[in-house]
């Protein structure tokens, strides 16, 4: 008899809100005051500058106003967990476009309290149920929300990545939210039962196929943290690397996701 079908993973609407909003302003005073020369420091994504960068972090949240411009579609055809793996279409126009708003807005600051207090405008105006056509499919707004706390999370770690000094905070809400929605993504790729994956204190999925697990301790399992877990499912982290750091712990034979990560570029 197949196991029952598992129900997609809901989320709050009103945290989702709160989690992007959250990480933007963390970004936002993160790079308040950085000089010229830190600007034009090199981050680890296709030569991009720390300019850049933050210039794209923006891009990622006004992605929504452009979706909304667009007419709605008729139905949705697609769930979230599905959005990670539709992320590296267009890169080549991506980077262009990143680079003409870069030179664009010197005043960074301005820039992102700006993209903020339109984005409060346009979910104030838009029900969440509200269909955008995506890079994905079609996806309720308050869904795609959740796509942007991905977005949002993966590139403060770029950014942390690139500058000296404290690292800019994680919005705990934002990172959860991308936690969950990436774990997901990882059991969309992988259906199964034969391993189960622990991100604690935000996830646990099961994934791989194989005898499934249904009691006491699972004889395939991963362990690792929120952000080793964004890191290797976004490529920034090599899985053999995190496991020999100990961020991973895997033990069985099915507790090898080597092939299956990154589950973004």
């Amino acid at each position: 008899m197949p196991p029952p079908k598992k129900r997609a993973r809901t989320y709050d609407a009103g945290r989702t809100r709160a989690a992007v909003f959250g990480q933007l302003e963390l970004v936002r005073a993160g790079v308040r005051g950085l000089t010229d020369e830190q600007l034009a420091a090199p981050t680890r994504l296709g030569g991009w500058t720390v300019r850049e960068l933050v210039a794209h972090i923006g891009m990622a949240v006004t992605a929504v106003g452009r979706a909304l411009d667009l007419p709605e579609p008729a139905r949705q055809d697609v769930t979230i967990a599905a959005w990670p793996f539709a992320t590296a279409a267009n890169s080549a126009a991506i980077d262009a476009f990143t680079r003409d708003v870069a030179a664009a807005h010197p005043d960074l600051d301005a820039y992102l309290a700006r993209i903020a207090d339109d984005l409060a405008v346009l979910l104030d105006a838009h029900r969440g149920t509200r269909l955008l056509a995506t890079n994905a499919g079609a996806l309720p707004l308050a869904d795609y929300l959740v796509t942007r706390t991905v977005e949002l999370v993966v590139h403060t770690d770029d950014l942390n990545a690139a500058l000296p000094g404290p690292d800019i905070p994680y919005d705990r809400q934002a990172l959860a939210a991308a936690t969950r929605l990436l774990a997901d993504a990882l059991a969309l790729k992988a259906p199964g039962g034969a391993t189960e994956v622990r991100v604690p204190p935000y996830a646990v999925v099961q994934c791989v196929p194989g005898p499934r697990h249904t009691r006491g301790t699972p004889p395939n399992v991963v362990e690792t943290d929120p952000l080793t877990w964004v890191r290797l499912a976004t490529g920034r982290l090599a899985w053999t690397d995190a496991v020999a750091a100990g961020a991973v712990r895997a033990s069985g034979e099915r507790a090898d996701l080597t092939e299956l990560l990154p589950l973004m570029a």
